[in-house]
């Protein structure tokens, strides 16, 4: 037999290819031999009484092939040194303590099993070896979302970490906020409360605003705010203000939804109550429908036509013919999936629009494209409040009874006492009684309640009783009953008409909602300004004088207030000769 490091002449041998081969047979039958050999004297008569155990043979077969892999491959495979092939000391050495015959192993037959297992491990290697390979076409896969191509699937990427945000008041002023990536509108909106202190009362929004297009929204209270920004303009940006119709129309549905633009109440000639007519929107299976004029605007174009609409769940509609409702005669003017409904606040002086009621439909996808919107007027307030409140009802369905349920059901856990819900700094004081030798803490609720009211009273008389001493009246700044109510959220000063106009509009309009300004035509008097049916009315508060004392009375002297926080108070109790009862005052905060 031939050893390694033999001389060359050995190799040319005639006889060599034969030794070889003879060689290979023999290494081939030491390896299965032993197995093969245990089989067969199982089956000698001394081992009859015994079956054939096939599953050891084959098990000592494939630990005999894998062995023999192993070291095939051991000794087949190059390694590299400086580009190189190169072997290590060991293989080498081994190499030449090795026949010839040895080393042409690797052309002995594999078991399938190793074989399938190295393959698995070298794709499963590779698989998790591949870096994230930027996508430049994110719009050409699937989901549309999706940041990178990866190998295997590729999951819808959700946002994660830590996003700044800039949130801004009424004022103008901006404050920045760092918020974690899953955070909703709600709790961005209880976090500002938090911070700024604000009297949390369910009814704080946040704002989309984009001043370049003149619009804006309100973010429902489940949408995340990073998501929403991710289609929002360098000039866009987030508004923190009031917003009491936000769910308004679930307690007064009929006040929203008008009988002749709803084409349910039409059919049943208008006997629907009004828990059904909710019911009908928020079910997914029912086919309700918004059905009236609009003012559309063509696109690209400056003119406007007048259009029969028809707003259902699978999309805004206009008729060709009339108001028929024939498939053939309708055309799709939006669409619900992917766009929202915004506010135009601009629309006479951006889009000569034909009414002061415009709104708009715009598409996720569109920034500063105003000629990608689409552009609605309604003939009033009431028909665009419609609009926009069943557009978000049949995009959002369920959802919207949701986000309105949850403060619902947080508040019937408060005590009557606490509601509305005070601010932390407020909640921090306790009720003290001075009346005896030393201050003790009060710890009944309604003896804490009538002890504060009794303090009002208290400063009200001390007040009156100055004023007849000689001091100045109550209308005169340097009294405190003459600038007590500047503190108060619900005054704003000497603001206009027209500004008291845009506050309420842009807070809600809905019923009882309200303000107190100076007058502008007379400087000692005040103005109630007070929405109603979502129209506003304005009531002038004038000073009369009794006993020498001065007053101020909203129904020329029939009913007297020695301020405007008593005003208030009363009319917040009592409609009197008002339309309806104050019972949202319209405040702004600075952040």
């Amino acid at each position: 037999m031939a050893v390694a490091g033999c001389p060359d002449y050995f190799l040319h041998h005639p006889n060599y290819q034969d030794n070889v081969e003879r060689a290979a047979n023999h290494r081939q039958a030491d390896l299965i031999g032993p197995s093969f050999q245990q089989s067969t004297n199982r089956n000698s008569p001394s081992h009859q009484e015994d079956d054939v155990d096939l599953e050891a043979l084959v098990n000592d077969m494939n630990s005999s092939f894998e062995s023999l892999y192993t070291s095939v491959q051991t000794e087949s495979t190059p390694l590299l040194l400086n580009g190189q092939p190169h072997r290590p000391a060991s293989c080498h050495t081994h190499a030449q303590a090795t026949s010839p015959h040895q080393r042409l192993q690797r052309s002995q037959p594999m078991h399938i099993l190793a074989v399938r297992r190295l393959q698995e491990e070298e794709q499963q290697y590779r698989t998790s070896s591949l870096p994230a390979i930027p996508n430049p076409f994110p719009e050409l896969c699937s989901p549309a979302s999706s940041p990178t191509l990866s190998s295997g699937s590729l999951p819808q990427c959700q946002p994660s970490g830590k996003y700044i945000i800039k949130i801004f008041s009424e004022d103008g002023m901006g404050k920045i906020v760092e918020i974690p990536a899953d955070m909703t509108a709600r709790d961005l909106c209880q976090f500002l409360v938090y911070k700024n202190h604000c009297v949390d009362d369910n009814s704080w929004a946040l704002v989309e605003h984009h001043p370049a297009l003149g619009l804006e929204r309100c973010l429902e209270d489940h949408e995340l705010v990073v998501q929403v920004q991710t289609s929002m303009t360098s000039e866009s940006k987030f508004l923190f203000r009031k917003n009491y119709a936000k769910y308004e129309f679930f307690k007064n549905p009929l006040t929203f939804f008008p009988e002749q633009m709803v084409a349910w109440c039409q059919e049943a000639n208008g006997t629907i109550p009004p828990s059904q007519l909710l019911q009908n929107f928020l079910n997914s299976s029912s086919c309700p429908e918004i059905q009236g004029y609009l003012y559309v605007k063509e696109m690209g174009r400056k003119s406007w036509k007048k259009l029969y609409v028809f707003l259902r769940r699978s999309g805004l509609y206009f008729s060709t013919k009339g108001t028929s409702k024939e498939p053939r005669h309708l055309q799709l003017l939006a669409d619900l999936d992917d766009s929202n409904v915004f506010t135009v606040i601009t629309g006479r002086k951006l889009h000569n629009a034909p009414t002061d009621f415009e709104f708009c439909i715009k598409p996720n996808k569109v920034r500063n494209e105003v000629k990608e919107l689409r552009m609605l007027c309604a003939e009033d307030e009431q028909s665009r409040t419609c609009w926009m409140t069943a557009f978000r009802l049949f995009k959002y369905g369920i959802l919207l009874y949701q986000n309105y349920k949850i403060p619902q059901q947080r508040k019937t856990l408060i005590s009557h006492f606490s509601a509305p819900v005070r601010s932390v700094s407020e909640n921090s004081l306790v009720a003290m009684d001075f009346s005896g030798r030393i201050g003790r803490v009060i710890d009944n609720p309604v003896e804490a309640q009538s002890a504060a009211m009794e303090e009002g009273h208290a400063w009200r008389k001390r007040s009156q009783r100055m004023n007849i001493l000689g001091s100045p009246s109550p209308l005169h700044p340097s009294s405190l009953s003459g600038v007590i109510h500047r503190t108060q959220l619900w005054f704003h000063g000497r603001i206009s008409r027209e500004e008291s106009h845009k506050m309420i509009h842009q807070q809600g309009r809905v019923d009882g909602m309200f303000l107190l300004r100076d007058s502008q035509s007379n400087p000692k008097a005040f103005v109630l300004t007070l929405c109603h049916h979502q129209k506003i009315k304005h009531f002038q508060i004038l000073p009369c004088e009794e006993d020498g004392q001065m007053f101020l009375s909203l129904d020329d002297g029939a009913t007297k207030f020695t301020d405007l926080i008593q005003l208030v108070e009363f009319y917040t109790l009592n409609k009197g000769v008002l339309p309806c009862k104050l019972k949202h005052p319209c405040t702004t905060v600075a952040l």
